[in-house]
């Protein structure tokens, strides 16, 4: 008897060890061709590595404003909160997965009161007396399924995928709403700058057309320099409305992102907060890319998907389930607990698919349509990785290159207002030329100003496609190797 037991034991070990559906292996990250073996250095793709810590990325910039803007946005956001609420969804659909492992009890009291037919069919002939009576039963009911084929495995498994690409999207949103945070916040400084410009410019030309105006009481020039310098002073002062539009909108955006109402939200201006971005490393770490947590979602979602394909298999397998039901029944309440009210009942139930019009088939081919789905996305999303990066490095680069121009034009535009200023003072020119010379030296003061703006905002973008921060990652890095 012993030996038999353990013969049922182990063959029930061995069913329960199954698994139907292919094991989760990830595919190459692009269809046709290797990943590239250098990328703008040595980069290379591994294992996903979104848990790495991050750290405060923003950090880099050495801005008090934009720390605080940054722990509000990571505390205070209602898209993250979702985010979280979502993850929270998650987990519990794990255990809600995981719980069929056991064995399920449950309680199903009834109290039933009830009228039997006078034409029941009794030794096939109607009864011909009709009863009343009630029915009490207090019952406990035990049903377990064993998962003979890796059904609740692999849905275990695709909803653990599940929760893991969750959190990976908690924490692309995250770095969405940081990276959102700084390039706002950089542009509103961009701005910052700009209205200071406008502002001094417009002191000049407001100095400017007092001296023209005396200069003309004095008939040294005529009415037409006074026109266009007033002219001049008249278009410098309407471009401060639109300015302060674009940095009130900005003030606002980041409000809603800071989780703060607009109307009590403020930003000082502050015109020496725009400061050059921190230095990019001339040779960035392979391991950079493999934390954006847009890749490491995708790619859990391909493991769920994979898993799905497991569940849809198993359909084409037997089901058992082990029933029991233990309790007390009677028709008197009064005897309802006695001992000969005892009942029981234990059995096993079989379900065999013979016939299902095709749609066990059907299940399983959506199952691995999309499971190639998901491969579709994640081949997507590496590339698109790729395409950010690129594009952020060539920004670094190029925006580098242009504001070294910017900055020769300004000094050579300065140059030629010097010289038309010396000229209109000795009455050589007219003020047109004074004019001319200023608008260009402006123009190219606004320009170098927006430069500054886009290199932070492009500093913010490249941390962000390379998923948050190059120092705490190569650091982690590092220490993983």
């Amino acid at each position: 008897m012993k030996s038999r037991l353990l013969t049922i034991s182990a063959a029930c070990a061995l069913l329960t060890a199954c698994a139907v559906g292919p094991d989760y292996q990830r595919p190459a990250a692009l269809r046709s061709q290797p990943l590239p073996a250098a990328f703008a250095g040595e980069w290379t793709i591994a294992a996903p590595a979104a848990h790495l810590p991050r750290g405060a990325w923003w950090e880099v910039f050495g801005d008090a404003d934009l720390n605080r803007l940054e722990c509000a946005a990571s505390t205070d956001n209602e898209s993250l909160a979702a985010a979280v609420a979502r993850f929270n969804q998650a987990s519990a659909l794990v255990d809600i997965a995981r719980s069929d492992f056991f064995p399920q009890l449950s309680f199903a009291g009834s109290a039933i009161r009830q009228r039997t037919s006078r034409n029941a069919p009794q030794s096939g002939q109607p009864a011909g007396q009709a009863f009343n009576y009630n029915t009490f039963t207090v019952p406990l009911v035990m049903g377990w399924e064993p998962d003979l084929w890796g059904r609740i495995r692999r849905q275990t498994e695709a909803a653990s995928a599940r929760l893991g690409a969750s959190a990976d999207d908690v924490e692309s949103l995250k770095l969405v709403i940081q990276g959102a945070v700084a390039a706002d916040y950089f542009a509103l400084r961009s701005f910052d700058a700009e209205l200071a410009l406008v502002t001094d410019t417009i002191e000049t030309y407001r100095r400017s057309l007092e001296l023209t105006r005396n200069r003309r009481k004095g008939g040294v020039v005529s009415d037409l320099d006074v026109s266009q310098a007033e002219t001049q002073l008249r278009t410098a002062e309407t471009q401060l409305p639109a300015l302060q539009l674009e940095r009130a909108r900005l003030a606002n955006a980041l409000a809603a992102l800071c989780g703060q109402p607009a109307t009590t939200f403020a930003i000082v201006t502050d015109r020496a907060r725009l400061k050059p971005p921190p230095d990019v490393p001339p040779a960035l770490p392979s391991a950079l890319l493999e934390r954006r947590p847009d890749v490491a979602s995708t790619e859990r979602q391909m493991a769920a998907a994979n898993a799905d394909i497991g569940v849809a298999k198993s359909a084409f397998y037997p089901r058992l389930v082990l029933n029991g039901i233990g309790g007390v029944q009677s028709i008197s309440a009064g005897t309802v607990f006695n001992w000969p009210s005892r009942i029981w009942a234990i059995g096993p139930t079989l379900e065999v698919p013979i016939f299902t019009g095709g749609r066990i088939t059907a299940q399983l081919a959506a199952a691995r349509a999309n499971y190639d789905e998901t491969v579709a996305n994640y081949r997507q999303t590496v590339l698109g990785a790729f395409q950010e990066v690129e594009d952020q490095l060539a920004a670094q680069r190029l925006l580098a290159a242009q504001l070294v121009a910017e900055n020769a034009a300004l000094v050579s535009a300065r140059r030629t207002l010097d010289i038309a200023n010396n000229r209109y003072r000795a009455g050589l020119v007219t003020y047109l030329e004074v004019a001319t010379a200023q608008s260009a030296a402006f123009d190219r003061e606004r320009a170098v100003v927006a430069l500054q703006g886009e290199r932070c905002v492009a500093t913010v973008g490249l941390i962000k496609a390379l998923g948050g921060g190059w120092q705490a990652t190569a650091q982690a890095s590092a220490a993983s190797h």
